[in-house]
């Protein structure tokens, strides 16, 4: 997972130079300083998943695109020890599958700590699917509650206000998978779009 999420920075600071953006016009489009991105491109910090979609955002990419190489193909495989990922505060966001033309669904496992959240809530264009793997999971909808536990899942239209949370002490895990009407970023952004993963 190291390695991988090395990548990440990597391929940030590659999406920001070919769009010709300095730190600081990347900084303001996003909402982050300077110095974190700077921390982010040189492997010195791992981005949230806030994070992830605050830079997709800004750049006009999708969050896939930090994991992915420049080849695009038609079928992708992704073996269990080659996900690419990265963690901040321990919770982990990893890719099981990008690479794909014209791709618009972006699947994710994600580990939460126990007392872990995704901070604030928040609403993008298109759907979003959860499926608890492990733990338990409170994912709010528009006010509503729903506590998923393993085998359990939910899909709504994500234009709707939402967030997630572990409220147990054990670590829970979810397949999150997003779409994006014509493979739009903004899902990825808005998802990760406040550094507000909290404890």
């Amino acid at each position: 997972m190291d390695q991988e999420s090395l990548k990440v920075g990597r391929r940030v600071r590659t999406l920001r130079d070919e769009r010709g953006l300095s730190l600081r016009a990347l900084a303001e489009a996003c909402d982050l300083s300077v110095n974190a991105i700077s921390m982010i491109e040189r492997d010195e910090s791992s981005p949230r998943v806030s994070t992830l979609h605050l830079l997709a955002r800004a750049l006009n990419v999708r969050i896939t695109d930090f994991f992915e190489s420049e080849n695009q193909r038609s079928v992708v495989f992704v073996r269990r020890g080659d996900r690419a990922g990265t963690t901040s505060n321990d919770i982990t966001i990893e890719s099981i599958g990008t690479g794909l033309r014209n791709q618009q669904l972006e699947p994710f496992i994600v580990t939460i700590p126990g007392g872990s959240s995704s901070g604030e809530h928040v609403e993008h264009p298109g759907q979003e699917f959860v499926y608890c793997l492990e733990g338990r999971v409170e994912y709010a909808v528009s006010g509503d509650a729903f506590i998923l536990e393993p085998g359990d899942s939910l899909l709504f239209d994500a234009t709707q206000s939402h967030f997630f949370r572990n409220a147990e002490a054990a670590r829970a895990k979810i397949l999150l998978v997003l779409q994006s009407p014509e493979g739009t970023g903004v899902a990825r952004e808005r998802h990760m779009a406040r550094d507000t993963l909290t404890r």
